[in-house]
Formats: C-alpha cells, sequence, structure tokens
C-alpha cells in the first residue's frame, strides 16, 4: 500500500499544555480555597460580568419570551431528536442476574450519577447545540439534578437561547459563569449546587485542562482538544459538497484539523481548488478560522484502493468521520476508529453537531481509537452485586482461601477459612493448596 499526500499539514494541533496547566492549577486551587468570593472575582475578570450569577427563573423566563416561536420550535425539534436517540441507547444497559454456581447469585445494577455538571460554551460562538447533547442526555440517564454553566456577556448574561435551551431540557440550575471558575464552581458545589459528580461539555483549552485536573476527584466525558473531521470520498462523490463540509467544519477553529482521503486524484484537485471559493465567501471570524485551519492543519492523502483509504482513516481515528462513496455497507463494515459516523452525502457533520439525534460530543485527537463520544451511559455507574447461600459459599471460600495464600495474601484467606469453619464445623479442607488441611 502507497498513499501520496497532496496536501500536508504544516502544524499539529497541540497547545501550549505546560503554561496552560499551570494557569489553571492555579485558579482552581484559589477557587477551592476562596469558594464563591474567588469565582465571581474571576467572572468579573475574565467575564466581565458583575450580575447574577445564579439565573432566576424571571431571567429564564424573559429570554424564553424574547426568542422567535420558530427558533424555539427549532430547538424543541433537535431536543426530541436527541431524547429518543439517548432513550434508545438507556434501553441496551439492563439489570442482570445470574446464578453463578448453585447458591451464589450475582448481578448488574445500573445507577445514574446524582448530580451532573454541564458545561455550554457562549463565548465566540452560542452552542445551544451543546446545551441539547448534554443536558438531554443527562436528564434521560436520570441525573437527579443538573447544573449547567455558561459564560455571560458583559451586562447582558447568558445567551437567551442557550438559557431557553438548558432549561427546556431538564437544567435545575444555571450559572452564569465560563472558564475555569464556571467548571470549578460545579466541581466544588459552590452557588448552592451540589457537587458534580461528572463534569461534560465542549469548551476551550482552559475549560478542557480544568477538567483534565479535576478528572479523578470527578468524572468527566472525555479529554478534548480541537474538533476534527475527514471525509472519505471516490470518483462518485460531488466535489461541489466535498469541499462545502471541509470548510464547514473548518470554520470551528483556527487549529481544527480536516482530512480528505481518497482514491480519485480528479476529485482530490478539485476540491483543491474549491474550498478557497468557499472559505472567501465567509463571514470575517468563521473565514479567518477556516483560513487557518485549512492552510496549517488540512490534508489531502490520495490511496490506491478503497481498503487503503479505510486503513489510513482508522490510524487518524477522527472524531467526526464521513463517507461519499459507493457501496455504504462495506465502508460501515470495515471502518472501526471514529467518534461518530456519517454514511453519504444525504447526512453530514452539521447535522449530527446539530439535530439528528446521536451525540455530538465526541473524542478528539485520535481518542477514538479507544473511546467513543457522550451517551446515556456515561451518566450512569455499571455496578455489580452477589450473595450467596452456606452451600454456594463453600466452593468459592476454598478457592479463594488457596489462590490467596498462593499470592501471598494470608488476611484474605483467613477471611474465606472463618466462614467455612462456622458453616461446617468439624469437616477438613484444603485451604493451602498443598495437600494439607489448615
Amino acid at each position: 500500500m502507497s498513499s501520496t499526500y497532496l496536501k500536508k499539514a504544516a502544524r499539529t494541533s497541540t497547545s501550549d499544555s505546560g503554561s496552560v496547566r499551570e494557569t489553571v492549577q492555579a485558579i482552581l486551587d484559589e477557587i477551592e480555597a476562596g469558594g464563591e468570593a474567588a469565582a465571581r472575582s474571576y467572572a468579573e475578570k475574565f467575564d466581565r460580568y458583575t450580575g447574577n450569577i445564579k439565573v432566576t427563573r424571571e431571567e429564564i423566563d424573559a429570554a424564553a419570551a424574547s426568542l422567535p416561536q420558530k427558533l424555539k420550535d427549532d430547538i424543541r425539534f433537535a431536543h426530541d431528536n436527541v431524547r429518543k436517540f439517548a432513550e434508545a441507547q438507556k434501553k441496551t444497559l439492563t439489570d442482570i442476574e445470574i446464578e453463578i454456581v448453585p447458591g451464589l447469585v450475582a448481578g448488574q445494577k445500573t445507577i445514574p450519577i446524582e448530580a451532573a455538571g454541564c458545561y455550554v460554551p457562549g463565548g465566540r460562538y452560542s452552542h445551544v447545540a451543546s446545551a441539547i447533547m448534554t443536558v438531554t442526555t443527562a436528564k434521560v440517564a436520570g441525573c437527579r439534578h443538573i447544573t449547567v454553566c455558561s459564560p455571560p456577556r458583559p451586562e447582558v448574561g447568558v445567551h437567551p437561547a442557550i438559557l431557553y435551551t438548558a432549561d427546556i431540557c431538564g437544567a435545575d440550575t444555571i450559572l452564569a459563569m465560563g472558564g475555569v471558575q464556571g467548571v470549578a464552581s460545579m466541581a466544588f458545589g459552590l452557588f448552592d449546587v451540589p457537587s458534580a459528580g461528572i463534569l461534560v461539555g465542549p469548551g476551550n483549552q482552559f475549560v478542557a485542562e480544568a477538567k483534565r485536573i479535576l478528572f479523578g476527584r470527578v468524572g468527566i466525558d472525555m479529554f478534548a482538544g480541537p474538533t476534527d473531521s475527514l471525509i472519505l470520498a471516490d470518483r462518485h462523490a460531488d466535489p461541489e459538497i466535498v469541499a462545502a463540509d471541509l470548510v464547514g467544519q473548518a470554520e470551528h477553529g483556527y487549529n481544527s484539523p480536516v482530512w480528505l482521503v481518497t482514491d480519485d486524484r480528479e476529485l482530490a484537485e478539485t476540491v483543491m481548488e474549491l474550498v478557497p471559493r468557499h472559505i472567501a465567501t465567509l463571514p470575517d471570524l468563521n473565514r479567518d478560522n477556516a483560513e487557518a485551519a485549512w492552510r496549517d492543519f488540512a490534508e489531502i492523502i490520495l490511496c490506491d484502493s478503497r481498503e487503503e483509504m479505510a486503513a489510513t482513516s482508522d490510524d487518524y481515528a477522527p472524531e467526526h468521520l464521513t463517507v461519499q462513496a459507493a457501496d455504504l455497507d462495506w465502508w460501515l463494515g470495515r471502518l472501526g476508529c471514529y467518534g461518530s459516523l456519517f454514511l453519504g452525502e444525504e447526512t453530514t457533520v452539521a447535522f449530527g453537531d446539530k439535530a439528528s439525534g446521536p451525540n455530538h460530543v465526541l473524542p478528539t485527537s485520535g481518542a477514538a481509537r479507544y473511546t467513543g463520544g457522550l451517551s446515556v451511559h456515561k451518566f450512569m455507574k455499571i455496578v455489580t452485586w452477589q450473595r450467596a447461600t452456606r452451600d454456594g459459599a463453600r466452593p468459592i471460600a476454598e478457592a479463594t482461601a488457596r489462590i490467596s495464600r498462593l499470592e501471598g495474601m494470608e488476611g484474605h484467606a483467613r477471611t474465606a477459612d472463618i466462614r467455612l469453619r462456622k458453616y461446617f464445623p468439624g469437616e477438613n479442607f484444603d485451604l493451602s493448596g498443598t495437600g494439607q488441611d489448615i
């Protein structure tokens, strides 16, 4: 197999993790020590906001009243789709009970995490869809309290559409606070919210680093890097649509990689001509992001066969993977490393980002090699239990005693011994594994 780079990335999407980590750690430490006062201070400094931190019902109602009905209908449509998909996911997790050996019964039980914290970006873009994806999924999972934090705008507060969306999706508390201070407030249980058991949602590098540092103390959805997308296209693909889809993802940010993998040189060269034209028609900020992402991080790879295309894609393990090629069922069966898969030109990443149903919080930076995206399962603990009759405990205790002594863990072995002596007095057992009774 051989592949040719018709366009090679000039940079890789890595951040100055050292300085970011030091900055974030210092903020977290100060907020943990100083509590709400410290969090407010950072909100004033970074968000330039001095209004209510805890959004009131009156503010939520006013936000809803300010929105066009068509927008509210669209938000509810997207919410319904995400909810339906999450409910279907939840049905795949069931409590089970099985008799392992006669007299020993074990089981699995699913328990929702008590409190979830959802971060909804609201700076450069107002990510209504992130509220839909995170809050709805936590609600379906059964979390008893869902806190949302979102960056407020000076003298304005959280964007009205985010307030409306978070509310209808099931948020119990909304905090007008962004950045590290917002993440810290949810994790540490400030402003009268319960400490979050899990933190989810996208954010900038400071938000991502705060979640990384807090992981272990709380759960998180995943370690997030810049969003990335890969398109697999053959000669059947429409180059205009391929170009538009690449640009649509490149506008996320200056360091958002987009990749085209194809076995058709003509398609590749046409797309390379079309992308700059599509970028040139974007609004200013979006254009700047897309230009930088295309210039510095985009790649176009020419392969000899569809098998080589698939292998290349699996090696990249993209967050978003689109197939615009013949024989979609073959691709569905063959591909194995991606966050979410979009089969055929009739669907696109933007559909998944906004309204189609499957979650858009997905693994980046190659993490799709070992994990999937946000789902109901992330908000639920799968725990196990067991109980036994005395007869059922007998063979388990004998094996436990012998294995424990082989490992040199005498205390473990004796917890088995004591039960055998109590339940079966006067009987002899080989609990050493040497044939000698103990």
